[in-house]
């Protein structure tokens, strides 16, 4: 028996008072003090913000395009492996899912830092650990980082596409003469692309917005939008109405890729429904 509108909106009220009390209201809240005066205006007048949006824009697609070679590539691998095995593997995979970015930072600072494990080992080899700290300390150390938590979330996304493809395509276009990578860009990439764009789009997401990695190996000395978020709210001279106008902007920028990762996710199955 189908329930009554007033019995649905009474279940429903819990749910819409979480969203309307620690979701809409604080947007609105940061919404108003960012477009109520002239913060807006002063973001796209200072060329150092600008210069921030685009470092972010930059560092997330580079650890977005990392990620996602990364993650193409395992997830083929564990696609075609016993599913005993496969589970296994997915369960060490999944574990930098677990830990938050200032874990993260820390660990590759004990690895790679100016006292890390690896930095001294290849010091004893003839590597510079000025050099290598100075790595990890810049934008390819937060790539690197970024990598290490977003490849991931690529594997577990693509894996069961992989896992569902049916192989006897690509194997009837070798028995007709096509290399092995000939198939899979013909046959395979196609019918990947949508779900390998979205999530491309959902982890330069995460990389864009990302905070606690950034700020636990660079501090502020690199000019991105989270830590200049940040330093606008941390500082004693705060500035809370440019802090909101960079989070409506931060918050742009992420929901416009959570979009264009919808729609590809959405196309996706939608080519799906029309093959089977």
């Amino acid at each position: 028996m189908s329930r009554s509108p007033i019995l649905r909106l009474l279940l429903a009220v819990p749910g819409l008072t979480l969203l309307i009390l620690f979701f809409l209201l604080p947007l609105g809240a940061v919404a108003w003090q960012a477009l109520a005066g002239d913060a807006i205006q002063r973001v796209f007048a200072q060329g150092d913000l600008l210069a921030a949006l685009g470092n972010s824009l930059l560092l997330g697609v580079e650890a977005g395009l990392v990620s996602v070679v990364l993650g193409v590539a395992v997830a083929l691998h564990l696609a075609r492996l016993p599913p005993g095995r496969r589970a296994l593997l997915q369960v060490v995979i999944a574990l930098p899912l677990t830990f938050s970015g200032l874990i993260v930072a820390y660990g590759f600072i004990l690895l790679l830092g100016r006292a890390g494990f690896a930095t001294l080992l290849l010091a004893e080899l003839g590597a510079d650990p000025a050099a290598i700290a100075a790595f990890l300390y810049d934008r390819p150390g937060l790539v690197l980082a970024y990598s290490y938590f977003l490849t991931p979330r690529v594997i577990l996304t693509l894996l069961p596409v992989f896992a569902n493809f049916d192989h006897r395509q690509t194997e009837a276009a070798e028995s007709m003469g096509a290399s092995r990578l000939r198939a899979l860009i013909d046959i395979l990439a196609p019918q990947v692309a949508p779900t390998v764009l979205a999530s491309f789009a959902l982890v330069t997401a995460v990389a864009f917005g990302a905070y606690g990695t950034a700020l636990a190996l660079v501090g502020t000395q690199i000019n991105i939008l989270p830590l200049r978020l940040y330093s606008l709210i941390a500082d004693a001279g705060a500035d809370f109405p440019l802090a909101a106008a960079l989070s409506v902007l931060l918050l742009a920028v992420c929901s416009f890729l959570m979009a264009v990762a919808e729609i590809a996710a959405a196309r996706s199955e939608a080519d799906h429904h029309v093959r089977t």
